[in-house]
Parts: structure tokens; C-alpha cells; sequence
């Protein structure tokens, strides 16, 4: 990103804002982003329409009443598959009549455009902009803004769009941001994206590719996709066609969306209106692209969002469907949806037998590893993994996102990997791949250049193992997790500390005042000495036979006993059931996660029974599966994999910054008190 770019991206946008000026005392500053930004989006569609306006009036005129498309012809005017029959604009509205004749301006717009302002329900705020008195002021604010693209760029227009997203986000606290990837991210993955297919692209000119994005926003990853593609024009002799899908969650961002796209046009398809591929709804809950695949998918949800909205849906479709749907394996805790997005991106890959699709989603670190095995993050990993779906995870520098300065991912999804990938994953570190920005942008102070990108995708198209690229077989990542138990080891001593603790025991105060003083006066008479463990139930039902007022000795009050005087050693003899099992001690209970291929009965010679002889493998906790003892887990630790040794610091040299820290803060104290 050129940071000079950037400034005077920032500078437009703040101008623009700056007709929030003209809205304080008579709505909320909460307020002025659903005014501002729908009189930008629309002040930008009138300047393109605006070399055609005069032609396309007179066609409207001229064709007055005859049996034609009047919208056929008029896309073919404009060159866009948009337009507006109104002989009004936001500078002749007037003064006297201005909210008539917007609403009348808004209304000569064709269908596709005029939905951006319904969704910003622009009806309701003109109404109240001219209550106020404000409306013609600000019309004329807009139509003093040059936002032709001649004068503002695609990709400036959409940076500013993005820079009053963020400032009315910031206005009303809420994470625009979510809604936004910055752009060096974008190159990035459409870059990994692409790289596989350079021959491919290059023996079959101008072919054709489909690209979704079910986390649109703005439609940053798809516009800027699309013209990043294009500028790779000296790769390729015709450089590949993307046609664009999207949905998405909220309706302010959604339009800006279907702004956007309705200025892209295809160069092999001129009159498609894209902004029709862009759909309103929750991705999770609400696929609006059901049973559809794509060659390219890629998305950025939102890091650690909840789903409960959707989950009733989610769980349905889990229910119903299992495999046969997009949520087959356990499903993640509500409390973040982000992996949902990765089953979600795997069933939308165009189908193997068609060339397969590939996918890559910018993740936080949290879907590498959290979830225990057999819970549904785990799980998730697990299909993914199992399935062969993974073929790469690039850690990407701090700081390089506009709300959060968190260790991302990008993964790199596939379901026709090469034969020299096939299960295989790997593992990028380009933590260190960054140039620091002069001004940072909310929490992005870092960047990723085109150099830098480059060289990521070197490293990944190379698949070789270096000090930043690893390569495993993916059941490296799995392990099984034992359940490993230890015998139940106890002695009965009848304590008086061991009569205070019965007093919280339930079976104990059920009994009636007599009956406790009767077991009592039984029981003490064994103070200071110690029982076998199997002493104490036959003992109890001996005793309440031959006294009618102990009561019955049940199980209840037996355990409420043991609880009470059992005391744990490690050199008591193992505890046996009526069946003459061994009891295992729940408070000794313990877990162990065994690498995959590794034998348990190995493991636990070299790794548990040194530190703990009698511990032995509960063989009833099983992977739901494959029915093996053990519960089979994956989980993915870039830290293990790439840590690097730092020595620690020569002695002397502490104790000379330690002396010199001591000198300042004595020649401080010494001025303080002179």
C-alpha cells in the first residue's frame, strides 16, 4: 500500500465527513453514518452516470411510449447496468421543494441501485433531514464533491468507503472493521490462491473462474480481488476472468457491497450486472449460494464472534443432514463461529471431478488448537485433516489488522490437492515478513509489501523444508487421549476430625437426632485406630442388626462413612468392587495425549509407569469413531514447530545495565533532594 495513497484517501474521507458538521444539535452523532454514507454511495453513482445523463434523457424522451426495454437500452448508454431517469440532480433539487424531488431522483433509479438506499432506509432519513432543516445543505455539500472516477480511482473510492465505515463505527462503538480486510492481506491471499493455477491460466487465456466470498462486507476481498487479478496482466497473455459472488450479514455494508459492484463490469461479459451476485443474509443460518460451488472461495469472519443467532439453524442442519450438509463433524461452542466458516468454505469448493476449488480464510490462532479431543473444535480439525482439505497455514505478522494487533492465519483449503501434497500440510512462519508503517491505521501499525508477498508464496509454491517452512504428514498434528487411572488406596480412621466432616454428609443428617447419637456412641469407641477399607461396610451391618436404633446401614450411609474416615495410602492395598474390580481413585484420575502411531502400551512404559507403577488405561474411553481405546484428538502448534532458542544474556552485561539503571535513578534522587 503506498502510505502518500493512503493520506489522501483519508484526507477525502475526512472532508466528506466533515457535512457531519452541519448535522450536530438535530441528530445523534450515532446517526451520521447511515446520512453520510448513503449520500456518498450516491453522489459517486450520479458522477458516473453523469457524461452519459444528457443522451440517456433524451432516449427516455424520444422513446416515450413506444413497446421497448427502456432498461436494455439504457445500460447500453451508460455502460454500466445501472441508470437514472430523473431530470434531477443533487444540484438542481432546489430549496423549496428539495425532499420531493430527491425522493423523485431516488426513484428514476433502475431497481438494482435503488435497493442500496432502501436498505439504508433513506426514505425515513430525508423525511427527518428535511424536518430539520438540513437536507438542501447538505445536497449541496455532495454535489460540490468530485467523485468521478476520473478523479477518484476504484480502489481510492473503496478506501474511503472503508474510512467512513471505520470512523462511523468508532462514532457508535461497534467494530467496522470486522466488516474489512485490509489490502496487503487481500494481495496476499489472492496471491496464494492463484499461484497454483500460473499454467493452467497461461494454456487456457481469459478462462473463466468463479470467486465467493461468504463473508463479503464491503466486498474488499471480491473488488479488490477482481483488480488485483488484473493487474497480473503481464503474467498471463490474457489474464483469467473472476466473476464474483458474496454474502452478507449486515444491510448498511451489504450495499455499500452492491455499489461497488455495480460499477465492475466483465471485459467477456460487459452488460452482467454483478452487484445481483451479491446476497443479504446470514451465511451460517441463511446460505443463500445452497448446493452451489466455486473455484475460488476466500473470506476474513469476524475473529471470536459468537453464533448463537444461528445456531438453532446450525444444529438442524448438523441434525438432519450430518455429512450430507455443511456442519457434519461436532459443532465448535457458540461463543465463536469461526470455524463454521471453514466447513462452511470446504462445501463450497467446485466439485474434484470439475478441477476441484480452493479456499483460503484468515483465521485467529485460537482454531489451531483449543477444544479438547473428541470436543467440535477438535473435531473439526479432525475432518479437515482426514479428509486431506489442508494444504498450508501461514502465520502472519502482529499488528497488521485494523482492530486487532492478534497473531493471524491464513489457511489454504483444497479438495484436489498435487500428488507431492497429498496428506500433507504445510507450515509457513512469516511472523517476520512485514514493513513497519510510518502512520498506523487503529491497531494496524504493519504491513505486508508486495516484495514481502512474494516471497511468501515462493515459500509456499516451493514446498520444501526450510527454517520457515515445515512440511508434516497431517497425522502428526493427531494424537490419542487416555483416560489412565490409579487404584482407589484408602485406610478407615475413625478421628474426630473425621465426626466433623460427617456432619456434611447427606446421608448423615437425614438420620434422626437418636440415631446419630446411637451410631456415634458405636463409632468412638474405634477413635485412634485404623481398619482395613473392607472392614467398615461389614461392620456397619453387623451393628445395625443387633441395634434396632442405628437404622438400616444402606449404601448411602456406608459411603457417607468412607467419605468421612477414609483416609488415602499409598500402601493400602487396591480397593475391589463386589465383582473383584479395582476402584479407581477420581481424585488420582488423570490424562495422556499419545501421538498418533505411537503404542500406548510403549507410552505408558516409558512415559507414566516410572512416575506412577500401578497406573493402568481405562479401555471404556473410546474414540466414537474408530471404537480404539483412546480419544483421538488434532490439534496444529506453530510455536513448538518454529521455536527458536534465545540465549540468555551474558551475566556481566545485566549487571552493568543494572549498575548504569542504579546510577540514573541515584543522580534523579540526588537532584530531587539538593
Amino acid at each position: 500500500m503506498n502510505e502518500t495513497r493512503s493520506s489522501k484517501n483519508t484526507t477525502l474521507a475526512d472532508f466528506i465527513w466533515k457535512n457531519a458538521d452541519d448535522l450536530w444539535g438535530d441528530f445523534k452523532h450515532t446517526e451520521f453514518g447511515k446520512i453520510i454514507l448513503p449520500f456518498t454511495l450516491l453522489r459517486r453513482l450520479e458522477c458516473v452516470l453523469e457524461p452519459t445523463r444528457e443522451e440517456a434523457l433524451e432516449t427516455v424522451a424520444s422513446l416515450s411510449g413506444e413497446d421497448i426495454d427502456l432498461g436494455v437500452v439504457l445500460r447500453q448508454i451508460t455502460g454500466y447496468p445501472f441508470y437514472n431517469t430523473s431530470n434531477y440532480s443533487l444540484a438542481t433539487l432546489g430549496a423549496t421543494r428539495t425532499r420531493q424531488n430527491l425522493e423523485d431522483y431516488i426513484s428514476k433509479f433502475s431497481d438494482n441501485a435503488r435497493v442500496i438506499f432502501e436498505q439504508f432506509d433513506f426514505a425515513n432519513t430525508i423525511a427527518r433531514m428535511d424536518k430539520q432543516g438540513v437536507l438542501y445543505r447538505i445536497c449541496q455539500n455532495f454535489a460540490d464533491t468530485d467523485l468521478h472516477p476520473d478523479s477518484v480511482p476504484e480502489r481510492v473510492m473503496s478506501n474511503i468507503y472503508e474510512h467512513l465505515i471505520r470512523r462511523f463505527g468508532a462514532e457508535v462503538n461497534e467494530a467496522a472493521e470486522d466488516f474489512m480486510t485490509p489490502r496487503d492481506v487481500v494481495h496476499l491471499a489472492i496471491e496464494l490462491l492463484l499461484d497454483p493455477d500460473d499454467e493452467l491460466f497461461i494454456n487456457n487465456p481469459g478462462l473463466i473462474r468463479t470467486l465467493y466470498d461468504p463473508t463479503c462486507g464491503t466486498g474488499g476481498f471480491l473488488a479488490d480481488g477482481m483488480e488485483h487479478i488484473q493487474s497480473l496482466r503481464d503474467r498471463y497473455s490474457i489474464a483469467p476472468v473472476v466473476v464474483p459472488h458474496g454474502q452478507e450479514l449486515e444491510p448498511e455494508t451489504h450495499a455499500v457491497c452492491l455499489a461497488g459492484m455495480l460499477l465492475k463490469t466483465l471485459e467477456s461479459d460487459p452488460g452482467r450486472d454483478l452487484s445481483q451476485n451479491i446476497k443479504l443474509g446470514s451465511t451460517l443460518s441463511n446460505d443463500q449460494y445452497a448446493n452451489e460451488r466455486f473455484h475460488y472461495c476466500i473470506s476474513n469472519p469476524p475473529f471470536g464472534k459468537k453464533w448463537e443467532k444461528d445456531q438453532a439453524a446450525v444444529v438442524r442442519e448438523h441434525q438432519e443432514k450430518k455429512f450430507e450438509g455443511r456442519f457434519g463433524p461436532k459443532l465448535p461452542r457458540v461463543s465463536d463461529g469461526s470455524m463454521l466458516f471453514l466447513l462452511h468454505l470446504v462445501s463450497k469448493l467446485e466439485a474434484p471431478e470439475r478441477g476441484g476449488g480452493r479456499a483460503a480464510i484468515v483465521l485467529s490462532g485460537s482454531p489451531l488448537f483449543n477444544g479438547n479431543a473428541g470436543q467440535g473444535e477438535s473435531e473439526i480439525r479432525r475432518f479437515l485433516l482426514e479428509n486431506d482439505y489442508v494444504e498450508a497455514i501461514i502465520a502472519l505478522p502482529t499488528e497488521i489488522f485494523f482492530r486487532t494487533g492478534i497473531g493471524t492465519y491464513i489457511w489454504i483449503l483444497s479438495n484436489k490437492k498435487p500428488t507431492t501434497r497429498q496428506g500433507k500440510v504445510q507450515l509457513i512462519d512469516a511472523t517476520s515478513l512485514y514493513t513497519p508503517m510510518r502512520k498506523s491505521e487503529g491497531n494496524k501499525k504493519r504491513m505486508v509489501s508486495g516484495e514481502q508477498t512474494r516471497q511468501i508464496v515462493n515459500t509456499y509454491s516451493a514446498f520444501e523444508e526450510t527454517e520457515t517452512s515445515k512440511i508434516f504428514h497431517y497425522e502428526e498434528f493427531g494424537y490419542r487421549r487416555l483416560k489412565v487411572l490409579r487404584p482407589l488406596r484408602i485406610k478407615i480412621v475413625i478421628s474426630e476430625e473425621g465426626f466433623a466432616a460427617l456432619d456434611n454428609e447427606k446421608a448423615w443428617t437425614k438420620l434422626s437426632d437418636n440415631q446419630r447419637e446411637a451410631w456415634t456412641s458405636i463409632l468412638v469407641a474405634h477413635v485412634g485406630r485404623e481398619h482395613e477399607y473392607d472392614w467398615l461396610e461389614p461392620f456397619a451391618k453387623a451393628a445395625s442388626k443387633k441395634n434396632a436404633a442405628l437404622g438400616k446401614a444402606d449404601k448411602a450411609l456406608i459411603k457417607a462413612f468412607i467419605g468421612a474416615f477414609g483416609v488415602r495410602d499409598p500402601d493400602a492395598e487396591p480397593v475391589k468392587d463386589g465383582k473383584g474390580n479395582i476402584v479407581p481413585d477420581d481424585d488420582l484420575t488423570d490424562f495422556e495425549n499419545v501421538p498418533l502411531g505411537t503404542s500406548i502400551d510403549n507410552y505408558m512404559a516409558s512415559e507414566v509407569l516410572p512416575w506412577a507403577a500401578d497406573a493402568y488405561v481405562d479401555l471404556s474411553f473410546r474414540d466414537e469413531q474408530d471404537r480404539d481405546v483412546g480419544v483421538v484428538g488434532y490439534e496444529i502448534n506453530f510455536n513448538r514447530y518454529f521455536y527458536r532458542y534465545q540465549p540468555p544474556r551474558d551475566l556481566e552485561v545485566i549487571d552493568a545495565e543494572l549498575k548504569a539503571i542504579e546510577a540514573d535513578i541515584a543522580a534523579l534522587l540526588n537532584e530531587v533532594t539538593a
